[in-house]
């Protein structure tokens, strides 16, 4: 290759290299410029997103989707998606943020980028509010009910004492059927699950006693938008350092949001 030829081909490569990288950072502009912030949303996972009586989404989900967009000063869009299709969405430009549950893993991490958590996924113990358990000592002698082989079932299993009496059913529906109508004292489940129980059954005064395990929520962001992702942690961290995030947490799964990883 002649010298000329081979700057000729070394300034196409940079070219290109800056034209991705002016690409890789656009999406925060883009938002900004068209006013609008598409958020992938569940619209099938109650409390974090599902479809009211009125036929919009809401939940702790499409709550956090309508704090960022007021705060970048942008319309909110909800984008609906699966938990099969909620990464391709992002993928694919179809959506700026992923808002739908999404834990991190490593698998993950080699596809997108993830902000800061900013909600609690969790299991944990529940009884009624009157129940005087403040530790995993105080379930001995108590009725508990449970899924069989569920992640609940197995983590309570390590911390529990001996003299817990376990009530196994074979779902969830099931095990929520048995502690509403009073056959157990407490009910191990997820956080998810006992929000929803809670909610649509006020009348069995329940709330969160205990934790089992915790899995926090993330947005996705796609790769390489670092900008945008700066962004959204600005925006999680003012709502975590004010209280928002822990307001949230408690008024769709009856727990504050605690201590998140960043």
């Amino acid at each position: 290759m002649t010298p000329s030829k081979r700057l000729f081909t070394l300034g196409l490569a940079a070219a290109a290299l800056f034209a991705g990288a002016a690409h890789a950072q656009s999406a925060l502009d883009n938002v900004l410029k068209s006013k609008t912030l598409k958020v992938a949303i569940p619209t099938d996972y109650p409390p974090y997103g599902f479809v009211g009586t009125d036929m919009a989404p809401q939940g702790l989900d499409i709550d956090m989707a309508k704090l960022i967009a007021t705060k970048m000063g942008v319309k909110l869009e909800l984008v609906p998606v699966t938990s099969a299709n909620r990464i391709p969405y992002l993928q694919t430009k179809k959506a700026d943020l992923v808002i739908s549950t999404l834990g991190k893993n490593a698998e993950r991490e080699k596809v997108i980028d993830f902000s800061s958590a900013y909600a609690p996924f969790f299991q944990g113990v529940f009884a009624k509010k009157t129940a005087a358990i403040k530790d995993f000592k105080d379930l001995t002698g108590m009725t508990v009910a449970v899924t069989r082989g569920a992640m609940e079932d197995q983590e309570l299993n390590k911390v529990a004492p001996s003299g817990v009496d376990y009530r196994r059913f074979e779902d969830n529906n099931a095990t929520v059927a048995a502690y509403v109508a009073g056959q157990t004292q407490v009910i191990a489940m997820s956080g998810a699950v006992a929000a929803e129980m809670i909610r649509k059954n006020p009348q069995i005064n329940t709330e969160f006693k205990l934790l089992l395990k915790d899995s926090p929520c993330f947005v996705g962001i796609a790769k390489g938008e670092d900008a945008l992702k700066a962004k959204v942690n600005e925006i999680i961290a003012a709502a975590k350092k004010d209280g928002t995030l822990d307001k949230m947490s408690k008024q769709w799964l009856g727990k504050a949001a605690g201590d998140l990883p960043v």
